[in-house]
């Protein structure tokens, strides 16, 4: 849509407001409102202001004033007000130099684009990533001095079998066996189909909802791929909906990796593939019906895996999801079909438009601009320099000696690990300003002083269990 079009769509649909969403440093949206009589086609050249002293991560209090600049393309009815609102995703400039800011992680994304229509390597990148979630009925936590606690509760939660219920009707997924049960051990079942049904008049292609592993009501809906840009926007869309739908239901929704202990987390595993005038650039005839574009692709990937833990793996809780050992994709490895390598290749299609990697380190509590950009950046990183990534690990990881394990390298342990790693390697991500060092300076200050640091000074409840009575 151009300006003139979005306010013509804005009055066949009998717009009231306008909301102007934009993402946070950190990857959550923010939005404010505006009558649909300020929406004019001048805004979407001189912007509206904003204080961005107040966002995370960004402008000090003395150079606050932004602007956000709505793109006409992403203009869409909201599903979730009362009173008929027309919605459009922002980019931040400055107000004194009108250049892109750059903190602004859809801003970012779109220098990855960018970047990569530069080296002529191909044109386009496509992202389809996996977000799994956990639906609960409950959730509380607190910490203060004297005291810290974490409460989860789900009508699906194996823990309630035994629980009074007036009447408890069973059917409650045992621990890591929730993939695929039908109802009623399936709850859920009709939540993620009207999830799915609001995605879809969106215009945001689903391709298939079930639930997943964890007891609980853990949960994964597949959108359909698309390019970078555009799926990052999918991806705020995604999780809006998701979280308001299960809110409408008196639900709540977490895409933390590890909210629950002794079953799986969630993950986000990315598929990815090159194009370029229209034709794949991944098929080809080396390892897994594979090109060597493809395996260089892979090779940069696994060679600024670390790094990329810092801006895929962004949490501290992250870091309870990929512990060694079990089966989250910690090996720095690819494999076809091993779902224990950090890197897998699809093996369900033989047609050369189906093939594609599959990065399964990352999870759900990205900011899916920088993730998505952050991988391309390292994957175009191994094309350029040809960085091969060695055999692929097609062998049981659990089946290995120790001698065979210690020499396939792990994602790291942790933020502050991962938060290192990205500060000693992240000239990948300079190249095309597409990162400046700017933002990956911001970045691990900010995800030290108001994550790992704090994290560090509290106790947790089971420490207490460990250590009270030494």
């Amino acid at each position: 849509m151009t300006p003139k079009d979005v306010v013509k769509f804005s009055g066949e649909n009998n717009a009231k407001m306008v909301d102007l969403k934009f993402l946070d440093f950190v990857g959550i949206w923010q939005h404010f409102t505006i009558p649909v009589s300020e929406l004019k086609e001048e805004i979407f050249e001189e912007g509206l202001g904003f204080d961005g002293s107040s966002i995370r991560g960004w402008q000090p209090i003395h150079a606050s004033d932004m602007l956000v600049i709505p793109d006409p393309s992403t203009a869409v009815m909201d599903p979730f007000m009362e009173e008929a609102t027309l919605s459009l995703i922002c980019d931040i400039i400055d107000p004194i130099t009108r250049e892109t800011y750059s903190r602004d992680p859809r801003s970012i994304a779109k220098k990855a684009e960018a970047y990569l229509k530069s080296t002529g390597i191909a044109d386009t990148a496509y992202f389809g990533p996996e977000p799994e979630f956990f639906i609960f009925d409950d959730i509380r936590f607190d910490q203060h001095g004297n005291h810290g606690f974490y409460y989860i509760d789900s009508i699906e939660g194996r823990w309630n079998s035994g629980r009074e219920e007036g009447p408890n009707l069973g059917y409650k997924p045992r621990y890591k066996e929730g993939y695929f049960p039908v109802s009623p051990t399936d709850s859920q079942q009709d939540i993620r189909t009207e999830m799915c049904m609001i995605m879809e008049s969106m215009g945001i292609p689903v391709e298939r909802q079930h639930h997943e592993v964890a007891s609980a009501g853990q949960a994964e809906i597949d959108i359909r791929f698309n390019s970078l840009l555009k799926m990052g926007d999918q991806l705020q869309w995604f999780k809006h909906i998701i979280k308001n739908v299960a809110y409408m239901h008196n639900k709540t929704v977490t895409f933390m990796p590890k909210p629950i202990f002794g079953d799986n987390g969630s993950g986000m595993h990315c598929h990815q593939s090159l194009w370029k005038a229209g034709k794949p650039l991944f098929a080809g005839e080396e390892y897994g019906g594979m090109s060597k574009i493809a395996l260089y692709y892979i090779g940069g990937i696994l060679k600024h895996a670390k790094a990329l833990n810092a801006i895929c793996n962004p949490t501290t809780n992250s870091y309870r999801r990929l512990v060694p050992g079990f089966e989250a994709p910690v090996n720095l490895a690819y494999s076809g079909r091993n779902r224990s390598a950090s890197i897998r290749i699809p093996m369900y299609s033989p047609s050369p438009k189906a093939k594609r990697i599959e990065v399964r380190f990352p999870d759900p509590a990205c900011n899916g601009y920088l993730a998505f950009s952050a991988i391309l950046m390292a994957g175009l990183d191994g094309i350029q320099n040809k960085i091969h990534p060695g055999d692929p690990l097609d062998k049981d990881i659990y089946g290995l000696s120790p001698e065979e394990l210690s020499k396939v390298p792990s994602c790291c342990g942790s933020l502050e690990e991962a938060l290192t790693a990205l500060e000693n390697d992240h000239d990948f991500l300079l190249k095309g300003d597409v990162f400046t060092k700017d933002v990956i300076e911001t970045w691990i200050e900010y995800k030290t002083n108001s994550e790992v640091k704090p994290m560090a000074m509290r106790p947790t409840p089971y420490e207490f269990a460990l250590y009270y009575d030494c």
